[in-house]
């Protein structure tokens, strides 16, 4: 059994995904860690629920909402003329829904920290609100923002509830690191599920260790 075109597969998802979450995440991790809104507390419910959420019911209801016989799966399979169940594009969205509060809890609790006053300051020295997010908030939450992108790739290779409700089991089109090794057991193939396995054991603990260090050198706890 070659496990390559599943751990190419992970990467690539991984990738996607994690590229796509931090465009969204950065303008709702700032509007969360600056608003005053009374709708605040129910969208950060909805941001987190999927650290919560079992993810064979998040993976379901995405499934369904993907069907082609949901209106949703219906306008995507007349538009693409394909699925979005099964595919690598259906994929990616469940992964974006599951690995959202890894992307946007890291930053907003980076931009909470960003120094008020400083950002008063810019602003009486006639800054937009643009020009001080850009010169000074952003760069002061780029360690939230590494932090993010890192336990989002890292999340994303480890997923396997949502990604099988979702995608199946298809060689070369669903089938990630996490089904292979699921594939491998059930196949009695203990060398690859020990191979995968190993490896995912390995890079876990390299992305941790990783933003552990990089945080404390920066002077940031990570809870």
């Amino acid at each position: 059994m070659t496990v390559w075109p599943a751990i190419w597969l992970t990467l690539k998802l991984a990738f996607v995904t994690t590229v796509i979450l931090l465009a969204i995440a950065l303008p709702l991790a700032w509007w969360l860690a600056t608003t005053r809104s009374r709708f605040r507390p129910l969208v950060e419910t909805l941001t987190t629920l999927p650290l919560v959420l079992p993810p064979t019911v998040l993976g379901f209801y995405l499934l369904i909402l993907m069907s082609p016989s949901s209106p949703f799966g219906a306008l995507w399979v007349s538009v693409t003329g394909d699925t979005l169940t099964f595919s690598f594009t259906g994929l990616v969205i469940a992964s974006l829904v599951y690995s959202l509060p890894f992307a946007v809890q890291p930053l907003q609790t980076a931009f909470a920290s960003v120094p008020l006053p400083t950002m008063d300051a810019a602003r009486t020295l006639g800054a937009t609100p643009r020009d001080a997010f850009l010169t000074i908030a952003l760069p002061l939450a780029r360690r939230g923002f590494l932090t993010a992108g890192v336990l989002t790739f890292a999340h994303t290779v480890g997923e396997f509830g949502v990604v099988l409700m979702v995608g199946g089991n298809i060689p070369g089109r669903t089938r990630v690191i996490s089904i292979e090794i699921f594939t491998a057991v059930e196949t009695l193939d203990y060398a690859t599920a020990h191979f995968l396995s190993l490896g995912l054991l390995a890079f876990s603990f390299c992305v941790l260790m990783l933003v552990y260090v990089f945080n404390r050198r920066g002077g940031v706890r990570v809870a």
